[in-house]
């Protein structure tokens, strides 16, 4: 082996040992990364001069991207979403409508984890939530310890498969570009382009199909061990107003969900847009959240968004034109008034999130909200550039030519590769965080596999679900250290992994049927989008 790709394994080497070492992520990746571009300029095997377009391409990454606008947009709506309140009351009201049956909490929390994920998409904070509020109901009611845990934990990290997702938005973007970088290797110089859009689309199925596996395994287990699951009392349900309990749960998430990823799949909003569409309408649903008894102002300004999109995707509203017809005209006077109703409304949640504080806190909601969503905009692009650098380094020393010849003559094609890719990204997660896989390994083995004739969409909902997986499974996934710092002390670790078990196994299943039948992920981007 030469001596640049040498030092390119080293450095990889080095890097996942900073990160083991509780090292900040974006420096220890820049940090090894220069450290080795030295060495091997003074080995003269690295290139001082590639640092040159350093400036240029973190600018076009990180300041141009339009797609990577919408991770703070996301964050912000998904953040603003878990201060509402938004998970307690979905809990307590599906709770109600299924916890007359045998499993019907663990059908609730999956239900509830699905819903939180299309709406807020931090896996974090999903599982710390349902495990503060949904694991002492469950051990009080009955419930195995070791069900409810495994339910928690597997129905918080749907956040990373089910669209809006920040993964798939990162994903999407780097898949992107390492599609067009394979298409132009073997000779195709206008590729059709794969957008952030395709992957939600082609997530839709999947996340959906892990859903429902989920409830048949709560089914099952309520049929074969019923006293792990056991049904709540009848007298014990508040049967009083139920219906209107729980359309008061579900239809303004499910509006804003609808509102987010319907203008996306109907071709009227780009993710960035919709992305806006959901920070604006989570502020107003935590508007009307803080203050039911007046919130004409912000039901009227949530109607008046709805008719905005549905304006946009029935007609041109476009004014730059030498001629207008009368039907466009009229929707866009409409519009016009519908923009002056939304700002009304958004008026009116901006007032009420600044007038009111969380326990604990002298600070407006809105400020913790924006604190929040900076910090973890920050912390995304900065490990963007560290790993920009990283990437620059990598290439530099001939690190992508030595995974291409590794990839390439691997036994069994493609799909020895992929089997490859998979299992290293799986372990990985142990140790890393999504961003830091997606901005590092991503940009090293999508373009090679890429090149095999492998369908993008399908590649990345794989590597999405993947993650998934690996966030889930003892010892090391992040889900069950999230779980085990809010359980009660009754709950114990070996709980916790016994739980998740089933969970690990259920998601292998679906990553074989994802396998054996791509068209689970690439079916609805090709009716939607073509």
């Amino acid at each position: 082996m030469p001596l640049n790709e040498i030092l390119a394994v080293i450095m990889f080497v080095t890097v996942c040992v900073a990160l083991l070492g509780g090292f900040p992520v974006a420096f220890s990746l820049a940090g090894t990364a220069l450290v080795f571009a030295v060495i091997g300029w003074s080995l003269d095997v690295f290139n001082f001069s590639m640092f040159g377009a350093m400036p240029s391409r973190i600018f076009g990454t990180a300041m141009t991207n339009d797609v990577l606008v919408a991770v703070p947009l996301f964050v912000f709506m998904g953040v603003m979403l878990e201060r509402s309140k938004v998970a307690e009351e979905l809990l307590d009201a599906m709770g109600m409508l299924f916890g007359s049956l045998r499993g019907g909490l663990g059908i609730s929390v999956a239900v509830v984890g699905a819903l939180l994920a299309a709406s807020t998409g931090i896996v974090g904070a999903t599982v710390v939530t349902m495990g503060l509020l949904s694991l002492p109901t469950m051990l009080k009611r009955g419930y195995s310890p070791s069900l409810s845990c495994g339910s928690i934990c597997a129905a918080g990290t749907l956040g990373q498969i089910i669209p809006p997702s920040i993964v798939l938005v990162l994903l999407g973007d780097q898949i992107s570009n390492a599609y067009i970088d394979a298409q132009r290797a073997i000779g195709n110089w206008s590729p059709e382009p794969i957008s952030v859009g395709d992957l939600f689309a082609g997530a839709l199925i999947p996340g959906m199909m892990l859903v429902l596996m989920y409830i048949g395994y709560q089914v099952l287990m309520a049929i074969v061990k019923p006293e792990s699951s056991p049904a709540i009392p009848a007298e014990e349900l508040q049967a009083d107003g139920l219906m209107g309990r729980i359309l008061h749960a579900l239809v303004p998430p499910i509006v804003l969900i609808v509102s987010v990823l319907g203008s996306i799949l109907a071709g009227v909003a780009t993710p960035t847009e919709a992305a806006g569409v959901g920070a604006v309408g989570s502020l107003m649903l935590a508007g009307l959240r803080f203050n039911e008894g007046r919130g004409q102002a912000i039901i009227v300004g949530g109607i008046g968004l709805v008719i905005m999109l549905i304006l946009a995707n029935s007609f041109d509203l476009r004014m730059s034109r030498d001629e207008i017809p009368t039907t466009d005209m009229i929707a866009i006077v409409a519009a016009f008034g519908c923009v002056g109703l939304l700002l009304w409304g958004l008026g009116t949640s901006l007032k009420r999130v600044l007038e009111t504080t969380m326990d604990g806190s002298r600070d407006p909601i809105l400020y913790e909200v924006m604190r929040t969503t900076m910090e973890i905009s920050a912390m995304v692009f900065v490990i963007l550039i560290g790993a920009g650098v990283f990437s620059l380094v990598f290439r530099g020393l001939g690190g992508d030519d030595l995974v291409h010849e590794i990839l390439a003559n691997l036994p069994g094609g493609k799909w020895g590769a992929i089997l490859v890719v998979m299992a290293v990204m799986f372990f990985l997660g142990f140790i890393l965080d999504f961003i830091e896989i997606t901005f590092v390994v991503v940009p090293i083995v999508a373009p090679v596999l890429l090149r095999m004739d492998i369908d993008p969409v399908w590649l990345g909902i794989m590597m999405a679900m993947n993650l998934q997986t690996s966030f889930l499974t003892p010892p090391f996934g992040f889900a069950l250290f999230y779980l085990r710092g809010v359980a009660p002390e009754s709950v114990t670790t070996g709980h916790i992994y016994r739980g998740v078990m089933p969970f690990v196994a259920i998601q292998l299943i679906g990553l074989m049927l994802l396998a054996m039948f791509p068209a689970l992920a690439t079916w609805l981007p090709h009716v939607i989008f073509n």
